[in-house]
């Protein structure tokens, strides 16, 4: 427990200041922690084989693209760039012509490739855009994703006898999901209110902030899967007491997600 709270502490001296600055230095601070996330991804698919390193730098270089895709601006919609989802099929479809064999790359690994890079070039995109959108929106995100993975433990381990999804992830109980998303949904509700906009219909905001902490546990689920499927407890071993990049992100990535889906009704 020491070791993760002193990690914890060591990221938000990290990740605070940057949130609070914006720009250019937070975009790149995404970049790295979006390239550390394909990173995890492509380390749990190697174990199964490894994967041609041409595709592989491929990869960093498309997520790399996305992410610091329009970083400037203030704008929250999102026009289909075909040149770019074009270039990304040539790109991890080609090799399966060429390489010519299936044990060293085939459909799968392609349209795994094709899957993270879009998932991860996309989510974190969307980490800056929110940012140069509205500090106080990304602020009410992250009170969702904390507060309602924190209850959700709390409720859990003190009074959760039945289990949520034993076959994904086996400590998850119901009570938890009902105790992480009403203290979630109240504290960062009472922050929208206050701080955002103190006019907000607060039923409807309230409706709203239910569903993104639904959402967020359903991610973490769907992360869970991910690594149940692969055998792995971890994505990574990258931050001491917590795992790696994408096993502290995984509901707060779904939250802002499901975020984008919203905005256009807050």
């Amino acid at each position: 427990m020491k070791t993760r709270i002193i990690s914890a502490l060591v990221l938000l001296v990290i990740f605070i200041p940057l949130l609070l600055i914006g720009k250019l230095p937070f975009a790149i601070f995404m970049t790295l922690v979006a390239l550390l996330g394909l990173k995890e991804l492509l380390d749990i698919r190697k174990k199964n084989h490894e994967l041609p390193f041409l595709v592989e730098i491929s990869s960093y270089i498309i997520v790399s693209f996305m992410t610091l895709s329009h970083y400037q601006s203030k704008d929250l919609y999102f026009l289909m760039d075909y040149r770019l989802m074009s270039a990304i099929m040539f790109v991890f479809l080609a090799p399966i012509v060429f390489i010519n064999d299936n044990n060293k790359y085939n459909f799968s690994d392609a349209l795994y490739f094709i899957a993270s890079t879009i998932f991860l070039g996309l989510s974190f995109n969307l980490f800056i855009l929110v940012r140069n959108f509205s500090l106080e929106y990304v602020i009410f995100l992250f009170l969702i994703s904390i507060f309602t993975d924190t209850f959700a433990y709390i409720t859990g381990k003190y009074i959760g006898k039945n289990k949520l999804a034993p076959r994904i992830s086996p400590n998850k109980t119901i009570e938890g999901l009902l105790g992480g998303t009403i203290m979630g949904v109240f504290i960062s509700t009472v922050y929208y209110t206050t701080v955002i906009d103190t006019g907000a219909d607060l039923g409807f905001i309230i409706c709203i902030t239910t569903l993104l902490s639904l959402i967020g546990q359903l991610g973490d689920l769907i992360f869970s899967a991910i690594k149940r499927y692969y055998g792995v407890k971890d994505f990574s071993n990258l931050i001491p007491g917590h795992g790696g990049v994408l096993d502290r992100l995984d509901s707060i990535i779904f939250i802002f997600l499901g975020f984008i889906l919203f905005i256009a009704v807050l």
